[in-house]
C-alpha cells in the first residue's frame, strides 16, 4: 500500500495576521512539523499545497523531501487545495492522508494510527475530537473522485460524515487545538 499525504497550507491566515505556517511550536515551524510527521509516518509522496504566502513558506520545508504544489486559486477556498493535492498524486498512490499545519499536536504516531484504523487501506479513517470527526483523515483511492469534486470553502468533512458508519476513528483530543487567531497562538505557542 502506497499512502501519500497532502498538507493543506495555502490559506492567508487572515485572522492571525501573519502566516500561521511559520509559527513555531517547540522550536519548529508548524508547516515543517506537519510535513515531517507525514514523512515519519511513512507517507510518500508528501505534497505541501501552498498559496497566499507561498514565497515565505516554501523555505520552511526545504530540508524535507516534499513536493510543493502551488495553489494560485487559494482564495476560492479549502476545496481548491484538496483538489490540487489529490490531482497531483501519482497513480501509484493507493490512499492519501489530508492534514493541515494549524494543529500543532499532529504526530507521526497519530498518522500511523489512522492508517491502521483504515482497515488495510479499504476505508476512510478520521481523527475524533471535540464531539466530531475531522482531519487529519485517511482516504482510500476510491474516495479521490469525491475529493476532486469538492467546491468552495468546504473540506472533506461532508465526505467523512456521509460514510460515517464505515469510517475508522482515532481519538485525538488535542485535535481541537487549532491555531487560527492571535489568542489561539498565545495560548499554545
Amino acid at each position: 500500500m502506497n499512502i501519500a499525504a497532502v498538507v493543506l497550507a495555502a490559506g492567508s491566515s487572515s485572522r492571525l495576521g501573519q502566516p500561521k505556517q511559520l509559527l513555531e511550536f517547540n522550536g519548529e515551524p508548524l508547516l515543517h512539523l506537519a510535513a515531517r510527521a507525514a514523512l515519519e509516518a511513512g507517507c510518500a509522496p508528501v505534497l505541501v499545497v501552498l498559496g497566499a504566502n507561498a514565497a515565505v513558506c516554501r523555505p520552511a520545508t526545504a530540508d524535507l523531501t516534499v513536493q510543493i504544489v502551488d495553489n494560485r486559486e487559494w482564495q476560492s477556498g479549502l476545496a481548491s487545495s484538496i483538489r490540487l493535492g489529490i490531482a497531483a498524486l501519482p497513480d501509484t498512490a493507493s490512499a492519501a492522508i489530508l492534514l493541515t499545519c494549524d494543529q500543532p499536536h499532529v504526530s507521526a504516531d497519530l498518522l500511523r494510527q489512522l492508517i491502521a484504523a483504515s482497515r488495510d487501506g479499504e476505508n476512510m479513517a478520521a481523527s475524533q475530537y471535540a464531539g466530531t470527526i475531522g482531519i487529519p483523515a485517511f482516504f482510500p483511492r476510491r474516495s479521490f473522485p469525491e475529493l476532486l469534486a469538492l467546491t468552495g470553502d468546504s473540506g472533506a468533512k461532508a465526505l467523512l460524515r456521509k460514510g460515517a458508519d464505515a469510517v475508522g476513528c482515532v481519538p485525538f483530543p488535542e485535535g481541537r487545538i487549532e491555531i487560527d487567531t492571535p489568542a489561539d497562538a498565545g495560548a499554545i505557542l
